[in-house]
């Protein structure tokens, strides 16, 4: 472990450098980011989950930055360039930017103009404009270099050629390098203009056809947006700050004689390198940089998306009858028993025009649920849902059976995979669909982690992000909501299981493997039966599993085995067992935790385990409660501007979030309209999941268009083209002026649903 780095990490977070080397020694002793937070909390001072992965991510850049340094090293000794005091200055290098910098002069590159100049034996009249004498005649300098053989044919030729190598001097120059560097973040502005002849094709990115923002400020979905633009061959971008302040900072660094002929010369090389050679340089980091902060930003609302999706309330073990609604294919319906096991399926055509097949459908349904004992009843939102809602309400089922309306996004994609036709071979597509439907109303965790999260629907510009860095982001999500809500050994899958701390694919399906040869596992300490499950492995894993009605009365909880004897020398000095900690809150409260502190257990850890013994296994989740949208609206025609209906949030996004009110067509509820103040970050005040009361403020049926508000008062007012104008958003200055009549070409459609609306929104802003 470096000590170098553990210091810089604990000045970089403000975290105790004890804590900081405590987690990376449990990091490289492969302890997972789960597994320390939960039970090592003595060790790294309670750390939670967001400071350990900022210590093990920043771990991995400090050490790529070595990996580099010594590359960089390795190759400055093999060519004999390393001096003592470039050594010393690669050593000292704090980023990666200046390790590059100082290792540009000395780069192995192509056939340059420079190097054609050297070759032609101009580096010594370079050096000699370089000293910039005040008496120096550049041109009589330069007549001694003439030599048509080398392809220098007079004295200007020469002069030209000796301003190469200034040139490439100059956009090699670390100091010039970093300097300029800065100037580009704070003064360089994004520039996008569409290319000649591609207007029509373009249409979706109109509001970038002529768009100016700094570089420093611009959103990252909008920088996402309009790289899109460029990559689709839309658009001409540029990232570039006042050409005359660029020159101003460079020119000063290396003009020492300015006014004289060898100062003029060694400008017109400054002028020539940032035009030719440095400009695009730093233009292209600052555009790979700027790239990779807008993708840090889209990737951690993807992930506070999936994060409050997988979280959800879970219905729980139920007997469920689940509906892939449809029109002309009909509804198909499953029944599941309270274990998620498939019982029964069938097709039925309740929105049919035929009362026969009307009829039939009912009898049917209410065949099965009688048949059954169904507990509760889950339809997909896709189409033909609130239509197959009104059916079912209109059997007059027992109040007892809930109807939930079960997001069905992903469904489809999870009954053609691999893993649904290993659950189910026998099933066609429908079936597996309509039981997935069905499984995530019971438990949406378990049902959601067969899903690649990208499929789910709920990202920003997420084909647009960098895909690895997307990945890491949305498995560390999945990896901490599956470990925080604890998984049931004997019935989990083995995608499930793959995501519990210290297993993975390999072994999870070892686990299932085991199980179904072997029966359920009667304790934990089964798990080391398992083949390629060892120690370290049951160490990781075994406290985020559950045994129910296991050998030891802890196996159900979150109580990590490896503190069974401390629980059992607690229930000794109270005189009873284990089990009556459990059930008896009066025995709990003689428990005096201070006593069994130790050198291996401090308070944060017995105050976890009071806490389990308490509330054994308790599911985080927030308790289920069923939702039902406004009756009477079902479809877009149905809406009228004004109206309060209550809706469930899909999708939060940077510039606002997207609403179900039970249409089939999500509404934006915009970032302007979120609340009654200023609101710089939509999360602050939705999250996926949430069950929110909007108000309709416009609708465009042409377009599939519903926007929302959430505010108090919103503005319900009518454009020239008869669609209500939203209400300003309230900066902390006060109200801003009333937004003008938005022209109908600012609201074409965008890349991705409604962020031409963001657009516009922030451009009529600008206007008014």
């Amino acid at each position: 472990m470096n000590e170098r780095h553990v210091a810089r990490i604990a000045a970089e977070l403000n975290v105790p450098a004890t804590k900081v080397a405590a987690t990376a020694r449990l990091l490289a002793e492969g302890a997972t980011v789960p597994f320390i937070a939960r039970y090592r909390k003595e060790a790294t001072g309670s750390l939670d989950e967001v400071a350990i992965t900022s210590v093990r991510d920043r771990m991995t850049q400090l050490v790529e930055l070595e990996q580099r340094r010594e590359s960089i090293l390795k190759s400055l000794e093999e060519r004999n360039l390393l001096t003592d005091t470039l050594k010393t200055a690669v050593h000292g290098a704090e980023t990666l930017s200046a390790l590059e910098d100082l290792y540009a002069p000395y780069r192995p590159k192509r056939r340059t103009r420079a190097t054609i100049a050297k070759e032609a034996g101009l580096e010594p009249l370079a050096e000699l404009l370089f000293q910039q004498q005040a008496t120096l005649d550049p041109a009589s300098a330069a007549a001694p270099f003439v030599n048509p053989e080398k392809q220098v044919a007079d004295a200007a030729a020469a002069l030209a050629g000796a301003r190469d190598i200034l040139a490439e001097r100059v956009s090699e120059d670390a100091a010039a390098r970093a300097q300029l560097r800065d100037l580009y973040w704070n003064a360089a502005t994004v520039r996008s203009k569409v290319i000649s002849g591609k207007e029509t094709e373009g249409a979706k990115f109109k509001d970038y056809f002529d768009w100016t923002e700094p570089v420093s400020k611009i959103p990252s979905h909008r920088l996402l947006a309009i790289r899109r633009g460029e990559d689709e061959g839309i658009l001409m971008v540029r990232v570039t700050p006042p050409e005359e302040d660029a020159l101003g900072l460079l020119e000063p660094l290396f003009v020492k004689a300015p006014g004289k002929p060898a100062g003029e010369q060694v400008r017109l090389a400054v002028v020539d390198g940032y035009k030719r050679l440095l400009g695009f340089a730093i233009e292209a980091e600052v555009r790979l940089e700027s790239k990779k902060r807008a993708d840090v930003t889209a990737i951690r609302v993807f992930a506070d998306n999936l994060r409050e999706l997988l979280l959800a309330p879970a219905l729980g073990q139920k007997r469920v009858l689940a509906i892939d609604p449809g029109f002309r294919t009909g509804c198909k319906i499953v029944v599941l028993d309270r274990q998620g096991k498939l019982l029964e399926h069938d097709v039925i055509y309740p929105t049919a025009a035929g009362p026969a097949q009307v009829r039939e459908a009912a009898e049917t349904l209410l065949r099965l649920v009688q048949k059954h004992g169904i507990e509760a009843i889950a339809i997909g939102n896709g189409t033909a849902s609130r239509e197959t809602e009104q059916f079912v309400r209109a059997l007059k089922l027992p109040a007892s059976i809930p109807i939930v309306l079960v997001n069905e996004s992903g469904a489809s994609i999870y009954s053609a995979s691999d893993v649904a036709r290993e659950e189910f071979p026998n099933e066609d597509v429908t079936v597996r669909g309509s039981v997935s439907i069905g499984r995530r109303l019971m438990d949406p965790l378990a049902e959601l982690v067969k899903l690649d999260p990208k499929s789910i629907g709920v990202g920003q510009y997420q084909h647009d992000v960098d895909e690895g860095a997307l990945k890491r982001g949305l498995d560390d999500t999945v990896v901490s909501c599956v470990n925080r809500v604890g998984v049931e050994l004997n019935t989990a899958s083995k995608q499930l299981l793959s995501y519990v701390s210290g297993l993975g694919p390999a072994i999870a399906a070892n686990i299932v493997t085991y199980r179904n040869e072997n029966g359920p596992f009667r304790s934990r300490r089964a798990l080391l039966k398992v083949p390629r499950l060892g120690p370290k492995a049951f160490e990781q894993c075994a406290g985020f599993l559950r045994v129910r009605d296991g050998d030891h009365p802890l196996d159900a909880s979150a109580v990590h085995p490896e503190r069974y004897d401390l629980v059992d020398a607690i229930a000794r000095d109270l005189g009873c067992e284990v089990k009556d900690l459990l059930r008896d809150a009066a025995l709990r409260t003689r428990i005096q935790p201070e006593k069994y502190v130790n050198d291996a257990v401090g308070l944060p850890t017995l105050k976890d385990i009071l806490d389990e013994l308490a509330r054994p296994g308790r599911d985080p989740r927030q308790q289920f409660e069923v939702f039902a949208f406004q009756e009477g609206v079902e479809k877009m025609e149905d809406l009228k501007p004004g109206m309060k209906l209550p809706g469930i949030v899909t999708n939060v996004t940077a510039f606002g979030a997207f609403v179900d009110v039970g249409v089939h067509q999500d509404g934006l509820v915009h970032v302007s309209q979120l609340a009654d103040r200023f609101v710089k970050d939509p999360a602050e005040v939705v999250k996926v999941g949430q069950k929110v009361r909007v108000t309709v403020t416009e609708v465009d049926l042409e377009r599939k268009r519903i926007a929302l508000s959430m505010r108090a008062n919103p503005q319900i007012g009518t454009t020239k083209e008869g669609r209500t104008a939203p209400s300003p958003n309230r900066g902390p200055g006060g109200p801003r002026p009333a937004l003008p009549p938005k022209p109908k070409a600012e609201f074409n459609a965008a890349a991705d649903s409604w962020s031409a609306l963001e657009k516009a929104f922030d451009q009529a802003r600008k206007k008014s």
